[in-house]
C-alpha cells in the first residue's frame, strides 16, 4: 500500500512540474538544411524566426525572449509577443522572468567558489556542516556537498507527503505553488529518517539544492541573498539577477506566469500565480533575471581564462563530474553530447515561466530562451545552439 502511495505521490507531482527535463525525449538532431542556410547567412535573428514563429502563431505562449552570445562575444536579444496577457507590450533582453531550476547553477558556481576559497569542501558531510547534523539520519549525514551538487545524493525531488499530493493536486487546477509547505523545519525532519536508495545514481532532487544553499548560509554566517549577491552577481555584473525581483530595475514591466502545459486544467494562455519560495528552497529555483544577464552569466564561464578564484570555480562548474548519466553531470549543469557536438545547459520551470540557458564551449556560443508560461517540450535553445555549432563546423572544414 506504501508503495502504491509513493508512486502515485511521484506521478502526480511529475504532472504538475513535467520533471526536470533534459532533452533525452526531445527531437535533438541538427536541422542541416538550417545549419547549412546559417553557414551561408549568419543570420542568427531569421533562424531565431524560425524556431519561434511556430509557437507564436498556435499560441503556445503570450511572449518570449531569445538571447544569443555570438562567438565574438557580441550578444543579441530578440522578443516576440506580450509580457502579459493584458500587457501588449513586447519582452526583450532587459525584461525580468522567473528562472526556476535554472537558478541552481548560480548556487552551483556560489558554492564552487567557497570551495576555491577553502572556505568549503566538496566532500564536506550534512553531519559536518550543518548545526542539526545529530538531529540527521545516519545516510542523510553522510551525503556530501558534491552529491547535492551533481544530484547524486539519493534525495527525491521533494519529499512524499499527504500535504505535497493535495498541494500538486491543487496545483494543477490553479497554478499555485505546491513547494510552499518545504521550509526548514519540513526538511530538517525528512533528514531525520531519510533513508538513501540501494542505487541512488542521478536523481534530479529540487530540495537537494534547498539544503546545499542552507548549508552555504550556516558555513558562512550569511543570507544566501547578501552572499550571492556580494559575492558572484555583483562581480560579474548581474545587476538584473536576483531572488526579490521587486527590487530589481525594470520590476514593474516584468513577464507575468501564464498556464501552457501545465497547469493541466487551467487554459492555456491564462495567468496563474507567481510562486515565492521558502528561504531554504529559494537558492533551488528563485531567482529571477533578464536575458541579458544570463548571457551575461553563461559568457563568465566560457571567457573564464584569467586565474582568479572566480575564474576557476567557474571552470570547475561546467567540468562533467558524473560520466556515467544520462546525460553526464557537472555542479548543477547537464552535459549534452549531439552529433560530436558538446553542449552544457539548464532547464527550469516555475509557476507560469519556462527558462533555458546552453552554452557551446568549443564556439563560444550561448542561448538563453525565456517563456511567461510552461511549456518544457519546447527545446528552441538547443536547437538553436546544434544548428550553430553545425554551422561552424561545415565553415572550418569547407563544407
Amino acid at each position: 500500500m506504501k508503495a502504491a502511495l509513493h508512486g502515485l505521490a511521484a506521478g502526480l507531482l511529475l504532472a504538475a512540474t513535467g520533471g526536470c527535463m533534459t532533452f533525452s525525449r526531445i527531437e535533438r538532431d541538427i536541422d542541416e538544411n538550417a545549419a547549412r542556410r546559417f553557414a551561408r547567412t549568419g543570420d542568427v535573428e531569421a533562424e531565431v524566426e524560425d524556431l519561434v514563429r511556430p509557437l507564436i502563431e498556435r499560441g503556445a505562449t503570450p511572449g518570449l525572449v531569445v538571447g544569443v552570445l555570438r562567438p565574438d562575444g557580441s550578444t543579441a536579444a530578440f522578443g516576440y509577443g506580450r509580457i502579459a496577457r493584458n500587457d501588449p507590450r513586447p519582452p526583450d533582453g532587459d525584461t525580468l522572468f522567473a528562472l526556476g531550476s535554472t537558478s541552481k547553477g548560480f548556487l552551483a558556481a556560489l558554492t564552487a567558489l567557497l570551495v576555491e576559497e577553502g572556505k568549503l569542501s566538496w566532500d564536506q558531510t550534512l553531519a559536518e556542516v550543518l548545526p542539526e547534523g545529530d538531529r540527521l539520519s545516519p545516510d542523510a549525514g553522510r551525503i556530501t556537498l558534491e552529491e547535492l551538487a551533481t544530484h547524486t545524493s539519493g534525495l527525491p525531488r521533494q519529499p512524499f507527503s499527504l500535504r505535497g499530493i493535495v498541494r500538486a493536486v491543487r496545483y494543477l487546477h490553479d497554478g499555485n505553488d505546491f513547494y510552499r509547505h518545504l521550509d526548514r523545519d519540513t526538511l530538517l525532519r525528512y533528514l531525520g529518517r531519510f533513508r538513501a536508495p540501494s542505487e541512488p545514481g542521478v536523481r534530479y532532487s529540487n530540495i537537494g539544492f534547498g539544503i546545499l544553499g542552507y548549508a552555504v548560509e550556516q558555513q558562512t554566517g550569511r543570507d544566501l541573498d547578501g552572499l550571492m549577491r556580494e559575492r558572484l552577481l555583483d562581480p560579474l555584473g548581474l545587476h538584473a539577477t536576483g531572488f526579490d525581483p521587486e527590487r530589481l530595475p525594470g520590476y514593474t514591466a516584468r513577464a507575468r506566469g501564464h498556464a501552457g502545459d501545465q497547469p493541466r486544467f487551467v487554459r492555456r494562455g491564462r495567468p496563474v500565480p507567481e510562486w515565492d519560495y521558502t528561504d531554504i528552497m529559494r537558492g533551488s529555483a528563485g531567482l529571477y533575471a533578464s536575458a541579458h544577464d544570463l548571457l551575461a552569466f553563461a559568457r563568465a564561464h566560457l571567457e573564464a581564462g584569467r586565474e582568479t578564484a572566480l575564474d576557476r570555480a567557474l571552470r570547475e562548474a561546467v567540468e562533467v563530474r558524473v560520466e556515467d548519466a544520462d546525460p553526464p553531470r557537472a555542479l548543477a549543469w547537464a552535459v549534452d553530447r549531439r552529433n560530436g557536438h558538446v553542449i552544457v545547459h539548464q532547464i527550469g520551470f516555475s509557476g507560469g515561466f519556462s527558462a533555458y540557458i546552453g552554452m557551446d564551449p568549443e564556439n563560444g556560443t550561448a542561448v538563453a530562451v525565456l517563456q511567461n508560461s510552461l511549456n518544457w517540450e519546447e527545446a528552441i535553445g538547443h536547437r538553436l545552439l546544434l544548428r550553430m555549432a553545425r554551422a561552424a563546423r561545415m565553415e572550418r572544414e569547407g563544407d
